[in-house]
């Protein structure tokens, strides 16, 4: 590994020594670094990394740091409220919000249907909680309309992995980055998303000068300055970029045709699709230099191991799960699967996504199974024991569909569990009037933007008072113990599941309670035989067995008792007919394809190759919007700021939202550094103040996503579109047009007026007034002009995050 010694990192606030440390997995980014909880008078008062754990040897990031502070926030949701006739949320009990929950939920049901009853819950839960809103949802609702934050956040992962590979669970894992030739990081900025990730990476990096790293952005961002070939390109053009790149690959016969003949279908088909795509052509659309491209694909042409990883800059655009398929495509020409070193490697954003979709919480059936096959739906049936005819089959929807459905009046219970979807949400104006149409429940630890919309809202534990697993993005399943017990009148995510279950009177066709078990080490014994026999398989996973090894990548059975470093080493995929996860959809349309039509194909256990189409996005800059907008995150604040806004450093770093535009643009509009501008797009607008710079090319701006108050108007998510990816339905908000407009104030001119006493009168100075009005010199005024004065400039420097100064190295 990457690791040669340990750090480990520690956050403590205590009188006194800690009473205990208590064994967890950090809560925040998808890359599961150990660490165990500070406990003082029962009472979360820290933490420190975990030094024995392979992930990050003892290492946390700044938001890993300061988790721990959300805990013990005056703020702390501590009872149920229930909206009254008046429109305000007050107090209740518990069982007057579950009665309550209980008599809406029934109604919506016996009213509109199983299929009007929605839970949408989060990435940042436990498996034992995804796997019992599999069970209640679909065996005990019988409703489809299960989903979750994840859709915002990675949904294409698993779509571009069911397309290529015929199953969910990433195929390299973070040792393959520890040995790889080369690196290609695509709209994955991890210095700021995964940060312990990053040191690891730029630790081996400094000690042996590999990986030969490749970053693609179209921001200059802490990843690109680190990187040996930044790849700027445009905005919306990902496809473009590895057409280009693989039709130099193909004509110079850079490929692995034994494996191509061997272990793949479709190679003529995608040959074909990437003949136009010359380096002239594709220069022109993306704007990478013919040289560069050049050098990029002799590079990955040539190099005997490949790791490329994808985050939100590829999958929230418009082409997401298409650019992720080509990237699959490029390594099975290549060879470049289930090596030591080498394989995509779609990355996770949340600590816990992954394990939502292993466990059937979001889209598919637990364990993998294929909603679309009888044979499936028959064997989850037989494992729950219900009539196989009440169980919802075919394709999910996802969020943005749901919406609709809401406009519609379809959904008429609608449960949002730990996520905060009025700031997250893409035009979010929309999405609130739709969610206003519905009985809304929300479940968090908070009193979030979300609550706005909310009929009850129920107070939940948080990480450190509760005890489950969680899956990160290598498919390395960790544990996190219960430190504390959490604050009084406030339950855990499963426990109010369980109630619900027990108060809905979900029965199986026996006449039983649904949902038997009675703890999360329970479930997960049920959820063990869930599992065995598909490509999940953790049937060889117990709690104590997590914590001795410090975590374990699926599958773990009887064949790799200590778990799997990366799939596909026998070459043979998962793409049998009566075994594959999906039956895929069509790579343009995104129209899942029948049973019938995928047993044409015929894989039979090789990958999948697609021709690969390129499309711009929906929405370009034009006359009235001349701007490209996206969005991102930054290394100081995670998601909604739900939990890292109660930490006091990570506020500080990062109090208020922004907008980055470069240099050349902010001359050109005479924008001032710090001023306060309006960005507006079709849907809305914000007043956010400007950094001004080079980390954006010219005519994009960037604002964060983090920053969502109604009280304010700094919601990026105010401007974004909500176009969707055909295929995995995640909302595209990467690629949005917008314009700028300056916020001033006009003043004539007079016969008195110098630029000091007009800086003096305004409060600005004499510098900046003369910016502002593109003034040769102070001198340059005559009467009766008018000059205009911003309304405000804000300091907006954020810190930047370096990792190196914790210690000699990295």
């Amino acid at each position: 590994m990457s690791w040669e010694t340990e750090r480990t990192d520690i956050n403590v606030y205590s009188q006194g020594d800690v009473d205990k440390w208590v064994y967890s997995t950090c809560n925040i980014c998808s890359i599961g670094c150990g660490c165990y909880i500070a406990v003082k008078d029962e009472k979360i008062v820290g933490i420190k990394g975990n030094s024995a754990h392979p992930i990050n040897r003892g290492r946390l990031g700044p938001k890993g740091e300061n988790q721990w502070y959300a805990n013990n926030s005056p703020d702390r949701l501590l009872t149920p409220m229930i909206r009254d006739s008046s429109g305000k949320l007050v107090p209740a009990t518990w069982d007057e919000a579950m009665d309550l929950i209980v008599k809406k939920a029934t109604e919506s049901l016996k009213q509109k249907g199983a299929n009007s009853v929605a839970i949408y819950s989060t990435g940042q839960a436990f498996l034992e909680d995804y796997y019992t809103i599999a069970k209640i949802g679909r065996a005990g609702l019988q409703t489809h309309l299960l989903d979750a934050n994840t859709r915002l956040c990675t949904a294409t992962t698993e779509f571009c992995l069911l397309q290529s590979f015929g199953a969910d669970g990433s195929p390299a894992s973070f040792d393959d980055i520890d040995e790889t030739e080369t690196l290609m990081l695509f709209g994955h900025n991890v210095a700021e998303t995964g940060t312990v990730l990053f040191e690891r990476i730029m630790e081996r990096k400094k000690k042996t000068g590999k990986p030969f790293i490749i970053t693609v952005d179209p921001r200059r961002t802490l990843t690109a300055k680190a990187a040996d070939i930044h790849l700027q390109l445009y905005p919306g053009t990902n496809v473009a970029l590895l057409n280009g790149i693989v039709h130099l690959i193909l004509k110079n016969g850079w490929i692995d045709q034994s494996f191509i003949d061997n272990h793949t279908i479709g190679f003529q088909e995608m040959a074909e699709s990437v003949k136009y795509w010359t380096p002239e052509k594709t220069s022109e659309v993306t704007g990478v230099p013919i040289d560069i491209l050049l050098l990029v694909a002799a590079h990955l042409g040539k190099t005997p191991s490949l790791i490329t990883t994808t985050l939100q800059g590829v999958y929230q655009s418009a082409d997401a799960t298409t650019a992720c398929v080509a990237i699959n495509n490029m390594h099975l020409i290549r060879g470049l699967i289930g090596k030591p070193g080498s394989g995509p490697f779609h990355m996770a954003g949340q600590p816990s996504s992954s394990a939502n979709r292993s466990a059937g919480g979001v889209g598919t059936f637990p364990a993998q199974r294929n909603s679309a096959n009888p044979s499936h739906i028959q064997e989850i049936a037989r494992l729950w024991n219900m009539d196989e005819a009440k169980l919802p089959v075919g394709p999910e929807k996802g969020i943005e569909e749901q919406i609709d459905m809401m406009e519609m009046g379809q959904i008429g219970f609608f449960w949002n569990i730990g996520t905060n979807p009025m700031v997250s949400l893409p035009n979010r104006r929309r999405a609130k009037a739709a969610f206003e149409k519905t009985f809304v429940v929300v479940q968090d630890p908070f009193l979030t933007e979300t609550a706005t919309v909310a009929d009850v809202v129920l107070p939940t534990a948080i990480w450190g008072e509760k005890e489950g697993v969680m899956e990160n993005t290598d498919r390395t399943i960790n544990l996190l113990r219960k430190a504390v017990n959490p604050p009084e009148g406030v339950r855990t995510d499963f426990e109010i599941l369980l109630d619900f279950a027990k108060r809905m009177g979900l029965k199986d066709r026996d006449g039983n309670p649904l949902i038997s078990y009675t703890t999360t080490e329970e479930c997960f014994e049920e959820w063990k035989n869930v599992s065995r026999g598909r490509p999940c398989d953790m049937s060889g996973i117990t709690y104590d067995k997590l914590e001795k090894y410090n975590g374990l990548r699926w599958p773990v059975n009887e064949e790799h008792p200590e778990g799997t470093t990366r799939l596909y080493t026998d070459f043979k995929f998962p793409t049998e007919t009566e075994y594959t996860q999906s039956f895929t959809k069509h790579q343009f349309t995104g129209r899942p394809l029948t049973k019938i039509e995928y047993e044409k194909k015929n894989p039979n256990g090789r990958a999948i190759l697609y021709p690969i189409t390129y499309l711009p996005p929906a929405e370009q800059p034009s006359k009235e919007y001349p701007m490209w907008l996206t969005t991102g995150r930054l290394v100081w604040h995670w998601h909604t700021r739900t939990k890292t806004a109660r930490s006091p450093h990570l506020h500080v770093a990062a109090p208020r939202g922004y907008v980055e535009i470069n240099e050349a643009d902010a001359e050109l509009l005479s924008l001032l550094p710090g001023e306060l501008i309006r960005i507006s797009s079709p849907r809305g607008w914000i007043e956010v103040p400007a950094r001004i710079g080079n980390v954006v090319q010219k005519g994009l701006v960037f604002v964060p996503f983090h920053f969502g108050s109604w009280e304010g108007r700094e919601a990026v998510n105010e401007l974004t579109a909500d176009f969707t990816d055909p295929l995995s339905k995640q909302p595209t908000f990467k690629q949005s047009a917008c314009k700028i407009e300056k916020l001033r104030t006009q003043h004539i001119v007079t016969e008195e007026d110098t630029l000091q006493s007009l800086a003096h009168q305004y409060g600005i100075s004499v510098e900046n007034l003369q910016t502002a009005n593109a003034l040769i010199s102070p001198y340059d005024i005559q009467i009766g002009k008018i000059l205009e004065v911003p309304a405000s400039t804000i300091n907006v420097p954020i810190p930047p995050y370096l990792p190196e100064l914790k210690d000699g190295s990295f």
